[in-house]
């Protein structure tokens, strides 16, 4: 037979207000909305009547039938979140594309139940004024870390500009050479400093910065020593680092606070369970740093925040600065934020049990062995799908623990007819998303970074894609 003109394809076309008469259709609009329908219906017959012009369509995309499961399908794709669920499947505990640390499902409740009511975030209750916005969380932080003071902001990089505009706008601020870092997003430490007002004074050379280097640099018009945490890499080989106990002798001895941007901020300390690189919150407040900033959302397992600790003096002069009214940050953040430090109070072993990225990063090989042994056996259940099981290299991820892989386990996934970027594309794009990465023309699902109850879920949409649903 010979293929319709372009013509009589489009006349084939059905009317719009016709097809919305169809009982199917009006079953679409009872559950999306008449508008939302015949928004997305012009939007269907405007890509059909330009394909058919390139000779992209043929006739049976036309038929009323086959059109009403296309706008079906575009409905559903539409209304589903863009914030949605996905299962980190990668290995990287604290994905920063997968919004970081996962709340606790204890602090996700009581997150979910207070947002219900009005919440009190600047009301003294007991004289009915107005109080402190940060003073719960405050109480908190200064009981965990031994600081005197705290508050905070919307996330690190915002503790990190608000601090210096506040203590060094048209001063100079001491910082290794190695240490002057860009993060993700093109954070850069001297750009900071520009947008705060300070002058940068790189001390030292790239891999060696000495305490005697501080020293010779501190003068009158140095308003502070910085130390970066280096989140993203490490400088191996000839290397020497001046510790924050030596920065905090030199800062006493010149009368300059001592700053430390920690990046992640751990609460737990981890050197002492064999997992170095990350610097402990209450020890640095104990060596004397002025102020000790660092984020929620990364090994503090929170929301994002970004958090100032230390002397009265110094927080005091943050809080009064105009940027910090533009950078704090709302009831969610607060609510979040005050139930997982309140799971820190109960001790290290409470909050490695509840805090689901303390839990992942500290996982055991034994623990997942476990796990990755029920996902295999799930796998090769599936007709088609096969499974190896390997070891592989796990990361806390966001700047946390930098460079330092983690011993893991992984599934090695292959199925049958189905290429690696193909079958991993359809675990992402399926309900719930998995994210998986590739390897070897294989998809690899790292099981340090799922829960014990997303095995079933992982093998669900594994076997939904293997019978072509």
């Amino acid at each position: 037979m010979n293929r319709p003109d372009t013509g009589e394809l489009l006349r084939r076309l059905p009317q719009i207000d016709r097809l919305l008469q169809r009982e199917d259709v009006c079953t679409l609009c009872a559950r999306h909305s008449r508008a939302l329908v015949l928004s997305e219906c012009r939007s269907l017959f405007d890509s059909l009547r330009a394909r058919a012009l390139n000779g992209e369509v043929d006739a049976a995309e036309l038929e009323e039938d086959r059109i009403v499961l296309a706008l079906d399908a575009r409905l559903e794709h539409r209304i589903q979140p863009y914030y949605r669920r996905v299962v980190n499947a990668t290995g990287v505990v604290l994905h920063t594309g997968l919004g970081r640390a996962p709340l606790p499902p204890g602090v996700a409740d009581v997150l979910v139940e207070t947002l219900r009511h009005p919440v009190r975030v600047e009301v003294d209750l007991e004289s009915g004024e107005r109080g402190g916005r940060d003073e719960g969380a405050a109480k908190l932080l200064k009981e965990l870390t031994g600081a005197e003071d705290a508050t905070v902001v919307n996330n690190n990089a915002g503790a990190t500009l608000l601090l210096i505009s506040a203590l060094a706008e048209g001063k100079e601020v001491l910082v290794s050479h190695g240490e002057l870092v860009e993060i993700g997003g093109s954070f850069r430490v001297p750009d900071i400093m520009e947008q705060g007002g300070a002058q940068l004074c790189a001390v030292g050379t790239t891999n060696r910065t000495r305490a005697a280097d501080y020293d010779e640099a501190c003068h009158a018009k140095s308003a502070m020593i910085l130390k970066v945490h280096t989140s993203n890499y490490r400088v191996v080989g000839f290397t020497e680092e001046t510790t924050i106990e030596e920065l905090c002798e030199i800062g006493r001895k010149h009368g300059v606070p001592v700053v430390h941007d920690m990046g992640s901020g751990c609460m737990v300390d981890l050197a002492a369970r064999g997992m170095t690189g990350e610097s402990y919150v209450r020890e640095s407040i104990s060596h004397g740093c002025g102020l000790v900033c660092f984020s929620g959302d990364k090994l503090l397992g929170g929301p994002q925040a970004g958090i100032i600790v230390g002397s009265t003096e110094l927080v005091e002069r943050c809080r009064k600065h105009p940027l910090y009214r533009a950078l704090r940050p709302g009831r969610m953040t607060y609510i979040a934020l005050e139930e997982t430090l309140r799971i820190y109070l109960r001790g290290e072993e409470e909050a490695i049990a509840r805090i689901p990225a303390l839990q992942r990063v500290l996982a055991t090989t034994e623990q997942l062995e476990t796990r990755l042994a029920r996902l295999v056996e799930s796998i090769i259940a599936i007709p088609g799908a096969s499974a190896t099981a390997l070891s592989h290299d796990g990361y806390a991820g966001s700047g946390s623990l930098p460079g330092r892989p983690i011993e893991s386990r992984a599934a090695q996934l292959t199925l049958s007819g189905w290429t690696a970027e193909d079958l991993a594309r359809r675990l992402r794009t399926g309900d719930p998303a998995v994210l998986p990465t590739i390897h070897a023309d294989s998809v690899i699902i790292d099981v340090r970074t799922i829960s014990d109850d997303e095995v079933e879920l992982i093998a669900a949409r594994i076997a939904e894609i293997a019978s072509g649903a």
